[in-house]
């Protein structure tokens, strides 16, 4: 990350991909919400081609909402998730850092929560409750996933005992959303960070293009000392997997990649490189089986 002055209060980094239909009415929600804040917004377009440009390009648009400063980048191919947010941290001059999803609505005022919530010294990161649009809790933290929790998923014993917090740790089934705790890894859609923390800790790792560069940060930022906060005084909404959607079966497959990726790096011991090629057999399985499912829909 660039050693850039600080001169707003939030930075806030945005990676599009084909979300013509939903990014004008989130830019607009999410205006309302940091009304009171000097903000500085930074967009990366990752080659949507579907008149995202188009939207963020009218003159007139920005007239109407409160941003002190706004870059927009639109990238000639999609680099990924991952390259594209570490071009936008880059140019990051806030005092707080939020990395935010172009499916993420506002209601109400939420930051003021969420920014309280660093009088607490050790912690680095926040992030808010997630609710479905039609006001369901979403379910948005887990624990690290272990090599173990991919055996009980292929063997199908997650859906077994889905409320196990044995066969399901991972997915953290114990934990209602209700209420506010320090955990390991909440989604990657909405994480609000201090300026130190990404100074300290660094990049989202670029080997992850899509999927578990949240995940291996979220475990670099614990490992470095800092409380990542899940605030339930604080929430948004998330049209979950709004992009994703468009590409399943690639997706799927670059899911199960990051998976292997990750453990490979977590690695140290014969034993564990032993047990991360087992983990490797039964997720190209399961990759088989999940393109074969999209074939056939």
């Amino acid at each position: 990350m660039k050693a850039n002055a600080v001169r707003f209060n939030i930075s806030i980094v945005i990676v599009s991909y084909k979300n013509a239909a939903i990014i004008e009415k989130m830019l607009f929600s999410l205006s309302a919400a940091v009304e009171h804040y000097a903000v500085q917004l930074i967009i990366i377009d990752n080659h949507s081609e579907d008149g995202t440009e188009q939207i963020l390009k009218k003159g007139d648009f920005w007239h109407k909402l409160h941003f002190q400063d706004v870059s927009i980048f639109i990238n000639e191919q999609n680099t990924g998730y991952t390259r594209a947010v570490n071009q936008g941290l880059a140019y990051c001059q806030g005092e707080y850092l939020l990395l935010l999803n172009p499916d993420i609505f506002f209601v109400e005022k939420v930051f003021s929560t969420l920014i309280s919530c660093f009088n607490h010294l050790d912690i680095g990161v926040v992030a808010p409750q997630m609710r479905f649009p039609d006001g369901r809790i979403q379910p948005s933290c887990r624990h690290f996933p272990r090599k173990r929790d991919v055996l009980f998923e292929f063997l199908g014993l997650t859906r077994l005992f889905p409320k196990s917090p044995f066969f399901n740790r991972w997915r953290m089934p114990e934990f209602d959303h209700l209420s506010s705790q320090h955990v390991d890894q909440p989604q990657g859609a909405f994480l609000l960070m201090r300026r130190s923390v990404l100074e300290s800790v660094g990049l989202l790792d670029e080997r992850f293009p899509m999927f578990f560069s949240d995940v291996d940060w979220c475990s670099r930022v614990i490992a470095a000392g800092w409380k990542i906060h899940f605030c339930a005084e604080a929430f948004v909404y998330h049209q979950k997997g709004a992009s994703i959607r468009q590409k399943r079966a690639e997706m799927a497959v670059t899911s199960h990649r990051s998976f292997i990726d990750y453990f490979d790096k977590n690695d140290r011991t014969i034993f564990d490189r032993m047990t991360t090629l087992m983990v490797h057999v039964l997720l190209l399985a399961a990759t088989a089986i999940r393109l074969l499912a999209f074939h056939l829909r």
